[in-house]
Formats: C-alpha cells, structure tokens, sequence
C-alpha cells in the first residue's frame, strides 16, 4: 500500500506537471485534527481548472493515479440524477487500498460550485488567487442548536413512524418494517441523541457523519442502550428493539426538552406506547 507521502506526493506532482490544473486543496478527514489517522482514510482532493471539457474528453487522464479497483462518477450515473455542472467528479479506489475522491472544479466558477468547508487546505496556488484559507477545523460541521419547532417535529416524526414500524410488524412485512426502522426513525433518533451530546459542549463538537463518533460521547451504560436498538431479522427482536429505542428517544428528548426549555408533547409519548404494547398483543388472526 502506498504511503501518505507517496500519495500526497503524485497528487501534487500531478497538478505541477499539468498547466490546466491551477489549485489544489485538500478536503475531508484528512485536514480535520481532530481525527485519528487509519489506513482507510480517503484522499478528498479538489482540483481547481482552468476548463474540465479537456479532462472529460479524456478518460483514462486518471489512471496516473494507480491501478483501480473500481470508479464511480456520480454526476454521470443516472442513480443521482443532478443538475448538469462544470464540475466532474472521480471517487476512485485503487488495488492497494487507498482511496482518491477527486472533484475538478474550474477556477472562474469555485465560488458557484464549491460550498464554504471549514475542513479545507490549500495545497497549492499557482496564480495566488484561491485563498488565504483560515487553519482548518471541523466547526462546519459543528451539531447545530435546534429551534423548538425543529425539536418538536423531531418527535413528532418519531413516535409516528413508530406506529408504521408496528403495523408492519404485526402483518410480518419485514422490508417495509426495515426501512421504517433504519432509514427513518435510527436517523431521528441519531438526531435527538446528538442533540443531548452537543448540549454538553455548548453545540460547539461533531459526531461525524451519521453519528459515527458517539460512542465517544456517551456514557457506557448510554452507548449500550444504543447498541440494543439493533436487531436482527426475527420480528420478535425487532420489537424489544423497538421498546428499546422508543425508551432511549424519550429519556434523550426530555433531557433536550429540559435543558433547552422546549415544550415535550408526553400525551404523544405516552399514547404511541400504548399503542404499540396493544399491537405487539395483538392476536394476528384479527
């Protein structure tokens, strides 16, 4: 596997080398310090242009990089239907392990097409127009104090879709019950519990993208009422998983409700568990 300094390496000799690349910068974990260092780290690296027609025009300009595993470029599969732009994008794993996610970016359009990303450095600036970039840091990505409306819709969404997740277990539609569960009310609930973790540093930290970095944040005996909200495919795990996340949501959102002085709907609370102990009993003949 090629080390950092080999990677870093050709990424910027490969931008000294070719007079249509302006600018360099360096995204993602790899500018954060706040976060350690492993081997499956990727390269989130920006290339400022003078124009990406030429680049396009010629696909296999990328296998300088090395030998690839396999590419994605999103903006062409037709899975994540966007708006066409001047950019193009190269998530490229190669065969050794390490990873370039490449996004060329033309110099005239960076302020249209690049959003502000407080992880961010200028690698390098061959017509000093691109920065000064400040330190970099993880402060866009800081958890952001909710208003009480946002809160309250929160649990609202929650403890509704809990009623969708009990339905499709009494009629054992596991899909449809997996994807009320994981996709819908985990990302509430991840939601709410990031909430209770910034609360404790005035909303001035990040768990990572989806949440990634909790367990840091959470007390042991909280991490492990966490880990019980999973389950695996049996209906009857998935309702005592169900009971499980239903009682963490409730004691993270009276918590968020208490120390941010929102207004807790616990008639809704209250009326949603009782529904659902009812049709977990509930005979499956009727």
């Amino acid at each position: 596997m090629r080390t950092e300094q080999q990677m870093m390496s050709l990424i910027l000799d490969t931008a000294k080398q070719d007079e249509r690349i302006r600018g360099v910068m360096l995204n993602g974990s790899r500018a954060n310090p706040n976060v350690p260092r492993d081997v499956f780290q990727d390269y989130d690296i920006v290339y400022f242009v003078e124009e990406t027609d030429s680049f396009g025009a010629d696909p296999g300009w990328i296998d300088r990089f090395g030998e690839r595993l396999i590419l994605q470029m999103p903006d062409e599969n037709e899975m994540y239907p966007a708006e066409p732009t001047e950019r193009i994008v190269y998530l490229m794993q190669f065969m050794d392990g390490n990873r370039i996610d490449l996004t060329l970016i033309p110099v005239a359009l960076r302020q249209q097409l690049l959003k502000p990303d407080s992880l961010s450095v200028l690698l390098l600036d061959k017509d000093d127009t691109l920065g000064p970039f400040p330190a970099a840091s993880d402060s866009s990505y800081h958890i952001q104090r909710p208003t009480e409306k946002l809160f309250q819709g929160s649990c609202n969404e929650f403890w509704w879709i809990s009623l969708n997740i009990a339905k499709g277990l009494w009629r054992e539609e596991l899909p449809y019950v997996m994807v009320m569960y994981e996709q819908i009310n985990r990302n509430v609930l991840i939601q709410m519990l990031e909430w209770k973790i910034a609360m404790r540093f005035g909303f001035t930290m990040s768990a990572g993208k989806c949440g990634k970095y909790m367990q840091s944040y959470l007390t042991a005996a909280e991490w492990k009422a966490y880990t019980a909200t999973y389950s695996d495919a049996s209906y009857a795990h998935i309702w005592d998983a169900l009971f499980a996340m239903c009682e963490l949501f409730r004691a993270a959102a009276r918590e968020v409700a208490d120390h941010l002085h929102f207004a807790y709907n616990r008639a809704e609370e209250r009326n949603v568990l009782a529904y659902l102990k009812e049709a977990r009993s509930r005979p499956r003949q009727g």
